[in-house]
């Protein structure tokens, strides 16, 4: 349950956003402007929305957003962002994406996370699982030079997954957004310029 005395959750609800999680995508677009006007963006695992609001006005109206989560979620009051409610493993999410986007994918977005357990060994690799399935889905449907951010814990997995997207990505950086709670272990993993194969 969110801390109501929580800085950014009492800044959320202020400012009309789903999810305090949202500024850590603010502070993360701030930083490496990953997301520009008329981008398409597949924001995956979006419920409740807050980082696919934020995804939503930074493309502006020539631009799209899928909120993607295999949950159902409530629709969102902009025209250019659009709930689809699929795995994102799903074979049918190609054909999905081609009925609602009709150009390449800029962008893809994983704030993606499990159920936290507390053994530190066993959360950061379920962690890097869903990174990487993030991933696979971004190296899909990725227009080549796109853009991809995805959530992870330091584990013993962690440096193999860094080393794929070093040869994935012309750029990558682990950072913390200062929205990050100080007691979490996460970090996002932002990078740049997708390499696809021809």
């Amino acid at each position: 349950m969110e801390n109501r005395k929580d800085h950014y959750y009492k800044k959320a609800k202020d400012e009309g956003y789903r999810a305090r999680s949202s500024y850590k995508l603010k502070q993360i677009q701030t930083k490496f402007k990953i997301i520009k006007p008329g981008d398409y963006v597949i924001d995956l695992g979006a419920a409740p929305g807050g980082w696919s609001q934020v995804a939503g006005e930074l493309v502006k109206s020539k631009g799209k957003v899928i909120a993607l989560d295999k949950n159902p979620m409530r629709s969102f009051q902009f025209d250019n962002i659009i709930t689809l409610q699929m795995n994102m493993e799903s074979p049918m999410l190609m054909q999905h994406l081609s009925t609602h986007f009709n150009k390449p994918i800029n962008v893809v977005l994983s704030d993606l996370a499990g159920n936290v357990t507390g053994n530190w060994h066993l959360d950061s690799e379920r962690q890097i699982h869903l990174a990487t399935m993030a991933l696979r889905t971004a190296e899909t449907v990725l227009n080549a030079g796109g853009n991809f951010v995805t959530k992870v814990f330091r584990g013993p997995s962690l440096n193999e997954f860094e080393e794929e997207l070093k040869e994935l990505f012309e750029f990558k950086k682990n950072w913390r957004p200062p929205a990050t709670r100080k007691n979490s272990a996460e970090e996002y993993i932002i990078c740049k310029g997708f390499v696809k194969d021809e």
